[in-house]
């Protein structure tokens, strides 16, 4: 159940999340006709992306396995000394596998959905390669970060999955543009299997991977108090059925 859980979750991310980016700007969607301004989309894709990945923290699959959804945040909670190692494989296989189902029925989308591979992340044209790898490294490392920062105190931890809408709202405007803001690997995995296009695949696994290093070295040399982090979860911290997330 707990590697299901994670699957379920990340597959839901997957299929929900990117059926908001496809609405949003995908060619033919009446939301462009109501909403032109590609800034506002950006913003309103991000706080609803944000909200989906919220709402999956709070449910009974993130009460299960922590609702991790992204190899990122699941590689962050080992370095941190809060989830055991032997867990990690199985996470990041259940979230890839989750994502490559969850993408399945984007589909349904058709040439909407094609219009823009189905949600899938590339290098934009007017930035590339560089600086897409740039952009994923710094925003993951927001994420990361930010993240911590909140499970570090107390009277924050219970909001954690609050900090999500808020912050993919601003990090998808401002750094759509440069490479898409995915921040997770099986986010990127997932709209790529189907649509057959992995132009520029490695940087959606580098980015992330430097800026989950970067956001934890960050975190600990700054003197936050990151032993105050009690398990590897967003939330429902005290239930740890399966013995997971105490190292």
């Amino acid at each position: 159940m707990l590697y299901g859980a994670e699957l379920i979750g990340t597959a839901l991310l997957v299929a929900v999340g990117l059926s908001i980016v496809i609405l949003d700007f995908g060619h033919g969607s009446p939301v462009v006709r109501l909403l032109p301004d590609a800034g506002w989309r950006r913003l309103l894709t991000g706080f609803l992306f944000g909200t989906t990945g919220a709402l999956i923290a709070l449910s009974p699959l993130g009460k299960e396995s922590g609702a991790h959804i992204n190899p990122a945040v699941t590689l962050a909670f080992w370095l941190m000394g809060k989830l055991r190692g032997r867990y990690v494989p199985g996470y990041v296989l259940a979230q890839l596998a989750g994502a490559a189902i969850g993408a399945v029925p984007l589909l349904a989308w058709g040439a909407m959905g094609r219009s823009i591979a189905f949600g899938a992340t590339f290098p934009g044209a007017a930035y590339g390669v560089g600086w897409a790898l740039l952009g994923e490294a710094v925003t993951t490392f927001a994420l990361v970060f930010g993240l911590f920062f909140f499970l570090q105190h107390r009277r924050l931890r219970d909001f954690t999955p609050a900090l999500f809408p808020f912050l993919y709202a601003v990090m998808v405007w401002g750094e759509a543009n440069v490479s898409g803001t995915s921040t997770n690997p099986a986010r990127s995995f997932g709209p790529a299997v189907i649509s057959g296009d992995w132009h520029g695949w490695w940087i959606y696994w580098l980015g992330p991977l430097l800026g989950t290093l970067l956001g934890v070295v960050v975190f600990r040399l700054s003197g936050r108090h990151w032993s105050t982090i009690a398990v590897a979860k967003l939330h429902h911290f005290e239930h740890d059925r399966y013995g997971v997330f105490r190292p």
